[in-house]
């Protein structure tokens, strides 16, 4: 068996949604000391709605694929679905991830539950 699945090389070889929102509503960075990987996420919310999504990773190939799929999973949700995403959703929409691996799914919920509580944090800043 491949220890990554077709859909881990796939989001690997072409991640969607890398960059940076310049004007971003919500960032959230996180890493995981262990292993040496950072992601930061960004997020442009209208209406309660996660209209842009964009990240960059430093990591290994579970880590930008894990990015990558967290953001199409969450491109175009309401924030509160957004909140709810969690890192076996990931997983499994990448068709699995080996166990050693699975700590990168954990980073890709955590890059959003941050990103969105720094929107909400500038959000209550502005009223």
């Amino acid at each position: 068996m491949a220890l990554y699945s077709e859909k881990v090389m796939d989001h690997f070889m072409h991640p969607r949604n890398v960059g940076i929102i310049e004007d971003a509503d919500g960032i959230g960075e996180v890493g995981n000391a262990k292993c040496g990987d950072i992601m930061k996420m960004y997020l442009k919310i209208d209406n309660d709605v996660i209209t842009d999504v964009k990240f960059e990773t430093f990591g290994c190939a579970s880590a930008i694929a894990s990015s990558s799929m967290a953001t199409e999973l969450i491109k175009g949700q309401k924030v509160e679905d957004a909140l709810a995403l969690t890192n076996k959703a990931v997983a499994e929409a990448l068709d699995g991830l080996p166990d050693y691996k699975m700590h990168c799914s954990v980073l890709a919920e955590e890059a959003i539950q941050s990103a969105i509580e720094d929107y909400q944090k500038k959000s209550k800043e502005k009223n």
